[in-house]
């Protein structure tokens, strides 16, 4: 389905029963990351997955976008379709957006579930995965994105096929934007019960930031599955739906 939101057309699926989950995915991914946790969560839940603007089917922004732009534009959609939220799940760089929305009382929410959230932007291989993928999304520096993506990408970038996720000049300011912004301050004014879900191998997310986010978050919740991808909603997705329903 599609609708406009302020001035952008934002692709979105909702479906299920219940109580309303959101779901936010991450940095060059889409809403269909989302659809093996749907289909675990929704004879209990109504769940609204959306392509954030620039990605999926959405119509990317008119100018670069940070943090702030998105939760803003989330807000909006959600007073569009007349739906308060009662939690949101956020995957990598959606789980950033939505603790900074959270924190700024853009968003708002009775619990917060983040799987291998980004937001602790602070350490040097950070920036330095920062500079080479912005300059070049070559193998070694596409590796914490979805594997369609990632392969599509290359392909672009090497002059045959794809996407132009990052050459695209709004992304790429987008992108740099984003990434620069650490939320860990924003996370420590969270009061929500919120689950955090790393894996302890993750290739793109290291688990000491999620370790970090359980110690700024008062009263959270750090949950570890033994795995090597930073796709756990999908690689785990039996773990992660059953960690997630008995915390909703």
């Amino acid at each position: 389905m599609q609708v406009i939101v302020d001035n952008l057309a934002v692709n979105y699926e909702l479906t299920g029963s219940g109580k309303t989950i959101v779901l936010l995915h991450g940095w060059g991914d889409n809403h269909a990351t989302f659809n093996r946790l749907i289909e675990r969560l929704q004879a209990r839940f109504r769940l609204l997955s959306l392509d954030l603007p620039g990605f999926g089917g959405s119509q990317p922004p008119l100018e670069p976008w940070n943090l702030d732009n998105y939760a803003h534009f989330v807000a909006s959609l959600l007073k569009k379709l007349n739906i308060t939220p009662y939690a949101f799940i956020g995957h990598s760089n959606g789980g950033a957006l939505a603790i900074r929305g959270l924190s700024q009382g853009v968003l708002d929410a009775d619990k917060l579930v983040l799987l291998a959230s980004a937001g602790v932007r602070n350490s040097q291989p950070l920036k330095r995965l920062t500079t080479k993928t912005v300059a070049k999304a070559g193998k070694a520096t596409t590796f914490w994105l979805p594997r369609d993506t990632r392969q599509a990408l290359r392909r672009k970038l090497y002059g045959t096929i794809g996407s132009d996720l990052l050459v695209a000049p709004m992304l790429e300011q987008t992108f740099k934007l984003t990434v620069r912004q650490d939320v860990q301050a924003d996370a420590e004014k969270l009061t929500l019960p919120t689950l955090i879900i790393n894996a302890d191998h993750d290739p793109a997310i290291p688990l000491s930031d999620g370790k970090r986010f359980h110690e700024l978050i008062p009263g959270s919740k750090l949950e570890v599955l033994s795995s090597t991808t930073h796709f756990i909603h999908q690689e785990e997705t039996p773990k992660v739906a059953t960690l997630i329903l008995g915390f909703l």
